[in-house]
């Protein structure tokens, strides 16, 4: 199976072109091929397919080869393959996943694409959305224990379920080994959870670390960013447009309040490309 390695600030995955390769079981494949000592090494697999909704389809599993909904990271590297790979000339496209329809900008000179902006839909904070164990409107500035200790967390869903908590510390202090897992499957969270963990700069900067449920610890979460930048302007802590500062990068979010529309601008990177005997 041919394959490529491409990355957006450092959140890495195996993209495939499902045009002229079939993966029979993607879930076993991400599993095997994201193990960084033994595969190629990844937060997951990306397949990149036909469909009926959009321009291409998006088709994602995490390393431990659950099924994901949307990843902005992800997507931008999409947009980058199709363009620079010649399967379309358009700079403009609309993409299909598990969450929906996505549209992609792509920013393109001398016949590169620099920079990817994402679409990500609406802020979801309703209970039900997240989903969180608990009813209400929404699921913002509530308190959970987590290894015996408070956390004031907010939830929100663009596509995927996100819990948000703003530290006064630099989060790379965080044992993320032990606090991760606990977040992730945390009781309150029936279908486990991305956590994002903030530190605000200023009004228009932020510093976020994340767990992605099903990877672990990832450099950068796209959908974690947009997240981040919802809830911090909902709750009053940021303008409705910053950067979110990430382990690999920056990420420029944008929410559209009058259209209820947030916007992710980023980068993306070809790493390698490779052959792999399943």
């Amino acid at each position: 199976m041919k394959f490529t390695k491409m990355q957006g600030c450092g959140n890495d995955y195996i993209y495939v072109n499902a045009f002229e390769e079939q993966v029979p079981d993607p879930g076993a494949v991400s599993i095997r091929l994201s193990d960084r000592h033994f595969g190629i090494g990844g937060d997951g697999l990306v397949l990149i397919g036909p469909s009926e909704t959009g321009d291409f389809d998006m088709d994602m599993y995490n390393a431990d080869g659950s099924r994901s909904g949307m990843c902005g990271n992800a997507i931008r590297c999409v947009g980058k393959y199709l363009y620079e790979r010649g399967l379309t000339d358009k700079t403009e496209l609309k993409i299909s996943t598990q969450s929906g329809v996505r549209t992609l900008k792509l920013n393109v000179a001398d016949g590169v694409v620099e920079t990817v902006r994402v679409e990500m839909g609406a802020p979801d904070f309703r209970c039900s959305a997240i989903p969180v164990a608990e009813e209400g409107e929404s699921f913002l500035n509530q308190t959970i224990e987590v290894l015996g200790q408070p956390w004031q967390v907010s939830g929100v869903s663009v596509g995927n379920p996100h819990c948000v908590t703003f530290v006064d510390f630099d989060p790379m202090e965080l044992d993320f080994a032990q606090i991760g897992p606990e977040f992730e499957n945390h009781p309150m969270f029936p279908k486990r959870v991305n956590t994002e963990f903030v530190r605000v700069i200023d009004r228009h900067t932020l510093q976020m670390r994340v767990w992605e449920r099903g990877s672990g610890e990832t450099w950068a979460c796209g959908t974690g960013a947009t997240a981040t930048l919802a809830v911090a302007a909902k709750l009053g802590l940021s303008e409705p447009s910053a950067d979110v500062i990430l382990r690999g990068g920056t990420l420029h979010i944008d929410w559209d309040r009058e259209a209820n529309l947030l916007y992710m601008t980023g980068p993306a990177t070809f790493v390698f490309d490779g052959e792999v005997t399943l």
